[in-house]
This record gives structure tokens, sequence and C-alpha cells, in this order.
């Protein structure tokens, strides 16, 4: 088999994939990890379920036990809830809202109601933009 001259030729504007560094990976998997890890420490719960992303938490109150939440450093509760209505507890202040209301502001956060059951109150607690 003959090879051509020019098939050794090095093209300086090719890029190669090198395959990766262990240690990079490893960094990086680490790092990962650790956010992980500080977005879940940063989030209790008792009586209700919490699924945050970095600015907002969805909180899911079980309706007729305590149940409280803390996310995104404040603590939020359940006080009570008739009908439509509901009233929580965000930061120390009290708040009541309906569905379909706009977004209660209190301590750098909008509060909304997102749904209400028989069994369950949704609210959305998200962190307000320059907050």
């Amino acid at each position: 088999m003959v090879v051509p001259a020019f098939a050794s030729v090095s093209y300086p504007w090719r890029v190669t994939n090198f395959p990766p560094n262990p240690l990079r990976r490893t960094a990086g998997l680490l790092a990962g990890l650790a956010l992980g890890a500080a977005l879940l420490a940063g989030c209790s719960s008792e009586g209700a379920s919490t699924d945050c992303g970095l600015d907002a938490c969805t909180v899911t109150f079980d309706r007729g036990v305590e149940a409280s939440a803390t996310i995104l450093g404040v603590e939020t509760r359940l006080v009570g809830a008739e009908g439509d209505q509901v009233t929580v507890e965000v930061a120390g202040e009290q708040l009541s809202l309906t569905i379909g209301q706009q977004a209660a502001e209190v301590a750098g956060f909008s509060v909304t109601l997102d749904g209400v059951t028989d069994q369950q109150v949704k609210i959305r607690v998200a962190r307000n933009p320059g907050s």
C-alpha cells in the first residue's frame, strides 16, 4: 500500500479531541455533588414536600397537620385553609392567598398559591430579581 506524501501533513486549525483529564473530570463531579448537597441542605420540611431550583421552590403542605418547610433560607408554614383561600406564613409574615391572585411580596420573595385540595396546599416561593 502506498501512502501519499500529503497524508502526514499536520493541519494546525484541526481540532483534536484528547481524552478527558481524569483529574478535571473528578473535580467537576465533586463540584456538582457539593452544589447539590448545598441545595438540599438548604431545604427541610415537616408535613410538607419541596421541589426547589436555584431561585424558586414549590412547597406542598399536607392539610390537617403542623406543616412547615425551610426553603431558600426562609421558613414557610401553613397557617390555615378554607375553601380556596389559604393563609401561610413566609419569613415571619402572614399572607392570605387565593388561586389566580397576583403574587404577594414579602422579604424579597414573591409568593403565589398554585393549588388547594382537601389533602394538600401548594404554594410557589420565588426570589425577586435584584433582592
